[in-house]
C-alpha cells in the first residue's frame, strides 16, 4: 500500500487541525499514570479553592458556628461531599436520563489516568460553581467513560476528555475556551444568557473582581437597530463575556476611556494595551471582526489551552518565536511595539522551546526539532508557505521579517539535508538544494526514487532501483536517483504518496512521468528503454 505523501502543505494542515483537536474528543490522549496518592493530594488541594464559596455561604447560615468544623481546613471526606454537591457524578444507571430529564446538561467525559482529563477537571468544578451562583439552570455533570464505557458510547463519548452540552436530550460539541472563565461564557451563551446586564456601581466593582476580559456596551434603553446587532454579536460569538449598562459612570468603571454618548462598545482585556474602543457602525460582521483583531495579546503565549483559538484566527499571517521562557520575557518587552504596528495584519506568538508538545511539531517542519537556540518563523496560511528568520533574531531583524511577510517579499523556506558526497555513486542522493542542479538542470534523463524512512514498501522499490542502475551502468545519458522526502522539500516536487518513482526526459524536465512502483524490474526496464529511444527519435527528427 502507498504511504500518503507528507508535503509541506499536507503537514501545515494537519498540524493545526492536530492541536486544534488535540484537547478533546477526536483523539483519545494517552497518560503516564500518576501515583494514586500524589493525585488525590492535587485533586484534594484543588476541590478545597472550589468550594472556598461554599464553606462561606455555611458560615452565613450558621453564625453560631453549630458546624463549627468549617472554620478550619475540610478534611478529605468533606471536600469530596462538596465537590459533590457541585457536578454530578453520572454512571450507566441515570446518564441517559440525566441529559434526557434536563433542559441543559454540560457532560465531561473523562478517565482517571488521563493527564488532560485531570488537568480539566478543577475548571470543570469551578466552572460550575460559578455557574451555580449565577443562578444558571445548566446541570453540570462528569462521567467516567473508562468505568462506565457503555453509558459513554450512549452519550457520544469517543475520547478523554470530551465535553458535550446535551439541549433537551440533543448533544452539541464544546467549541469555548479551556479555562474555567472561558467554560462559564460559552455555557451562559448556548442556555439563553449571553449578555450580563449591570445596573449598579456596585455590580460594577464586584464583577472587575472576577472578570479581567470582557466586552462592554452603553446602550440608552436596551433597544433599536444598534442594540440589536450588539445581542447577535454577544450571541455568536463563543469566547468573550458581554456587558450592557445604560449608565455612563457605570461605563467609566468598566471602561474607563468610554464615551458618554450612547450607543458604545469597548473591549477590555488584562495586557499592556487593557482598551480598545469600537469605531465602526454597530452590525454583528463589524462587532465580530472587532474582537477577532483585538481579542488576543498584542504577543500571544502558546498554550494547550489556547492553540485552537490561535490556529482558528483570521489572522492567516502568523509569527512564531521558539525560546526558553527567559529569553520570551525578555523579548516582550522591545517587541511589543512590533506587534502594535502590524497588530490587525500579523499574530505574533510565543512558544517555549521547552514544550515540547508545542514547539517540536513546528519546528520539525524546519528540521530544527532539536534546536536549543531562539528561532523565529512564519507562516502564511493563505496560501500554505511557511519561511524562516536565518539572521540574528534581534528585534529589529524581527520587524523587518514581518515587513517581509506582510508585503509578500520572503523567500519560502524548503527544508533540505545538508547536501552529500555522491562521488562513485551508483545512485545520487538529491536534497533540497540539489534539486534544481541534479534533476530540473540536468542534461541528462533522470529516474528519481522518492522516498521516507516510515514508507513500508519504500524498501522494495530502492532494491529494484538498484538492480537498474547496474543494468545501465554506463549508458552516459542515464541518471538514477533518490530523495528522502521527510527531510527535503522542493516546490516543483509535488507527491501525492509513497514510495513514488518520477522519470524526468531530458527535453522536458517541468512534466515528469510516473512509472508505477508495483511494476517488476524487466517492465521498468522497458520502459527506460521505450522513453530513452523516443529521445533518440526526437534528437534525429530535430537534427
Amino acid at each position: 500500500m502507498p504511504t500518503p505523501k507528507h508535503t509541506s502543505r499536507f503537514i501545515l494542515f494537519s498540524l493545526i487541525l492536530l492541536f486544534s483537536l488535540s484537547f478533546f474528543s477526536i483523539r483519545v490522549v494517552f497518560s503516564q499514570s500518576t501515583p494514586a496518592d500524589e493525585e488525590d493530594g492535587e485533586d484534594m488541594e484543588a476541590l478545597e479553592e472550589l468550594i472556598a464559596l461554599d464553606e462561606e455561604a455555611d458560615v452565613e447560615q450558621n453564625p453560631d458556628g453549630v458546624h463549627g468544623e468549617t472554620k478550619d481546613k475540610p478534611s478529605g471526606a468533606q471536600v469530596l461531599s462538596k465537590a459533590q454537591r457541585i457536578v454530578l457524578e453520572l454512571n450507566s444507571d441515570y446518564a441517559k436520563r440525566v441529559v434526557d430529564e434536563n433542559e441543559y446538561v454540560l457532560v465531561l467525559g473523562y478517565a482517571p489516568w488521563c493527564m488532560r482529563s485531570a488537568e480539566l477537571m478543577p475548571r470543570f468544578a469551578e466552572a460550575a460553581t460559578a455557574l451555580k451562583e449565577l443562578g444558571s439552570s445548566l446541570l453540570m455533570a462528569k462521567l467516567d467513560a473508562e468505568r462506565y464505557p457503555k453509558a459513554a458510547s450512549t452519550l457520544g463519548i469517543k475520547g478523554f476528555p470530551t465535553l458535550l452540552l446535551f439541549v433537551n436530550g440533543t448533544s452539541q460539541p464544546y467549541s469555548g475556551g479551556f479555562t474555567s472563565e472561558e467554560i462559564v461564557i460559552w455555557a451562559r451563551k448556548r442556555t439563553g444568557s449571553p449578555i450580563i446586564r449591570i445596573s449598579s456601581l456596585t455590580e460594577a466593582n464586584e464583577f472587575l473582581k472576577k472578570h479581567s476580559t470582557f466586552v462592554v456596551g452603553l446602550f440608552e434603553n436596551f433597544e433599536g437597530p444598534d442594540y440589536e446587532e450588539f445581542v447577535k454579536a454577544a450571541t455568536s460569538d463563543n469566547e468573550i463575556q458581554f456587558i450592557e449598562t445604560s449608565s455612563p459612570e457605570i461605563a467609566k468603571v468598566l471602561f474607563p476611556d468610554a464615551r458618554h454618548t450612547y450607543p458604545f462598545l469597548g473591549l477590555t482585556k488584562n495586557e499592556p494595551e487593557r482598551y480598545t474602543t469600537y469605531e465602526d457602525t454597530f452590525n454583528v460582521d463589524g462587532i465580530l471582526q472587532f474582537l477577532d483583531n483585538n481579542k488576543f495579546p498584542l504577543i500571544t503565549v502558546l498554550t494547550e489551552f489556547n492553540s485552537a483559538q490561535v490556529y482558528s484566527s483570521t489572522k492567516k499571517l502568523q509569527v512564531y518565536i521558539f525560546a526558553e521562557a527567559d529569553d520570551l520575557k525578555k523579548l516582550t518587552e522591545p517587541l511589543q511595539e512590533v506587534a502594535r504596528k502590524f497588530k490587525l495584519k500579523i499574530m505574533l506568538i510565543f512558544v517555549d522551546i521547552k514544550e515540547d508538545n508545542l514547539a517540536k511539531p513546528f519546528l520539525t517542519l524546519f528540521g530544527l526539532e532539536d534546536s536549543e537556540d531562539i528561532v523565529v518563523t512564519a507562516f502564511d496560511y493563505n496560501n500554505s508557505f511557511k519561511y524562516l528568520l536565518e539572521s540574528d533574531p534581534t528585534p529589529t531583524k524581527i520587524e523587518e521579517f514581518c515587513l517581509g511577510l506582510f508585503h509578500g517579499t520572503l523567500s519560502p523556506f524548503f527544508k533540505s539535508q545538508p547536501i552529500p558526497d555522491n562521488k562513485d555513486a551508483s545512485i545520487l542522493t538529491v536534497v533540497g538544494k540539489t534539486f534544481d542542479d541534479l534533476v530540473l538542470r540536468s542534461p541528462k534523463n533522470i529516474l528519481l526514487e522518492v522516498h521516507t524512512p516510515w514508507c513500508i514498501t519504500c524498501e522494495a522499490t530502492t532494491k529494484q532501483m538498484e538492480k537498474l542502475a547496474k543494468h545501465f551502468r554506463g549508458l552516459e545519458d542515464l541518471v538514477f536517483a533518490r530523495i528522502d522526502a521527510s527531510e527535503n522539500e522542493h516546490p516543483k516536487l509535488q507527491v501525492e504518496e509513497y514510495p513514488t518513482l518520477l522519470f524526468y526526459t531530458s527535453k522536458d524536465k517541468q512534466n515528469p512521468i510516473r512509472f508505477s512502483t508495483k511494476s517488476g524490474s524487466k517492465e521498468l526496464a522497458s520502459l527506460i528503454n521505450k522513453h530513452l529511444k523516443n529521445q533518440d527519435d526526437i534528437s534525429k527528427d530535430e537534427l
